[in-house]
C-alpha cells in the first residue's frame, strides 16, 4: 500500500505562531534586561532597552525568512 505524500500546512496556519513567538522572545529580553540592569546598578534601563531590541529585530528577521520560504 502506497502512502500518499502528506500535504504541507496552510500558509496561514504556519504563520500563526509568529506573533506568539515574537511576544516571547520581547517578553524575555524585557525580562533579563531588567535582571541585568538591577545587577549592575544602571539608573537608565540600558540592557532593558538594547535586549528589547535585540529581541525585536532577530523576531523580524526570522519572520522574514519564514515568509521568504513559503513564498517559494
Amino acid at each position: 500500500m502506497e502512502k500518499k505524500p502528506k500535504k504541507p500546512l496552510n500558509k496561514y496556519l504556519q504563520l500563526s505562531s509568529a506573533g506568539l513567538q515574537m511576544g516571547i522572545s520581547i517578553y524575555l529580553g524585557a525580562y533579563f534586561g531588567k535582571k541585568l540592569d538591577a545587577h549592575y546598578q544602571f539608573e537608565k534601563p540600558v540592557f532593558t532597552i538594547g535586549l528589547i531590541l535585540i529581541a525585536f529585530i532577530l523576531s523580524m528577521y526570522s519572520l522574514l525568512q519564514k515568509l521568504k520560504s513559503l513564498d517559494e
